[in-house]
């Protein structure tokens, strides 16, 4: 009897000693990170919150994504970022739509503490500590190049961009510019700067091809304003006499390379842009700040109808991490 007593008493301590350091002891906090971006609607975006989630799974991170629902409203980014620091982010991930408008709120962030990762678009504060997404003069470029080498004689080149204050349009233009300018056969007819939609990119590259029918280079520098030149192009019935260069993955511009009203696209990686992102975050909350570069590029390529069902093509068209196969090796 006095053994089955003891046993039992011994029992109910080794339980209670149990509980009690389950719920004494500190279990590691989960940090959280929020991604603010520029629009949460487009196939970019999507694939580069596909990416983020990743990020945040792997590392066990609490995860929130924002974002207006214009890439001109930065009004709003900033007070979602705001927003952040009050609900306790401990990291913020973001795309600015203003390179300077956005600045002030992300120095005021990094000032409560929080850390700053920029993806796919700069902003003017040295409180990043590091930059991911794409080298976009050399984008610029390399849409330039996709229509240097593909179309013989004289280029007349209209040119569809978007806000005005955001980095990465704007350093698009000026490679492209400069790329053109450098081959001897090119000339810039106009540079329209259209509202982020796509619908409206339609209306004004319609308007700018009717103002300059002698353009017969078309260049794009983002998803909602390449859909838009791309329904352009097929309205006015143009594909035989211009060549349409635009940016990014959608199933709009992928059909119109198939059909043969677009013409190359430039496509960047957003999913590694989201998963890149959220892990730099993780790695400056863990201690490993140290190991960041300041800037990563991302891959970019052009994709026609050359390789489009090619393997690189395909990967490039659709969300997919160029890192995965490195990290596995690590792990």
């Amino acid at each position: 009897m006095r053994r089955s007593k003891c046993m039992a008493l011994c029992a109910a301590l080794l339980l209670t000693c149990l509980c009690g350091c389950g719920t004494n002891s500190a279990l590691p906090a989960r940090y959280s990170v929020a991604l603010i971006t520029k629009s949460t609607e487009t196939e970019f975006w999507l694939s580069a919150f596909a990416g983020a989630q990743a990020a945040a799974t792997e590392y066990n991170l609490d995860l929130t994504i924002t974002g207006p629902s214009t890439e001109e409203d930065y009004e709003t980014q900033n007070r979602m970022i705001g927003e952040a620091v009050e609900a306790g982010a401990d990291a913020i991930v973001f795309s600015a739509i203003d390179y300077e408008k956005n600045a002030a709120a992300i120095d005021a962030a990094a000032a409560a503490g929080v850390q700053i990762v920029s993806i796919d678009s700069g902003v003017g504060s040295d409180q990043v500590r590091t930059y991911i997404g794409t080298d976009n003069y050399a984008a610029g470029q390399m849409a330039a190049r996709a229509a240097l080498e593909r179309v013989e004689g004289p280029l007349c080149v209209g040119i569809v961009n978007y806000n005005e204050g955001t980095a990465n349009g704007q350093e698009r233009v000026q490679g492209a510019a400069d790329a053109l300018a450098e081959s001897g056969r090119a000339q810039i007819a106009d540079v329209i700067t259209t509202l982020v939609d796509a619908p409206r990119a339609q209306t004004d590259t319609i308007a700018l091809l009717l103002a300059h029918p002698e353009i017969n280079v078309l260049m794009a520098f983002n998803e909602p304003t390449s859909v838009g030149s791309a329904q352009a192009v097929r309205v006015l019935n143009r594909s035989d006499d211009l060549f349409f260069v635009g940016f990014d993955s959608n199933v709009v511009t992928i059909d119109g390379l198939q059909e043969g009203w677009v013409d190359a696209l430039v496509v960047q990686n957003p999913y590694a842009m989201g998963y890149l992102g959220v892990e730099s975050a993780y790695r400056l909350l863990s201690g490993q700040g140290g190991t960041l570069q300041p800037v990563v590029d991302t891959s970019t390529q052009i994709v026609d109808r050359q390789n489009l069902f090619t393997m690189d093509g395909q990967k490039a068209l659709f969300a997919f991490d160029p890192y995965q196969d490195d990290r596995d090796l690590q792990k």
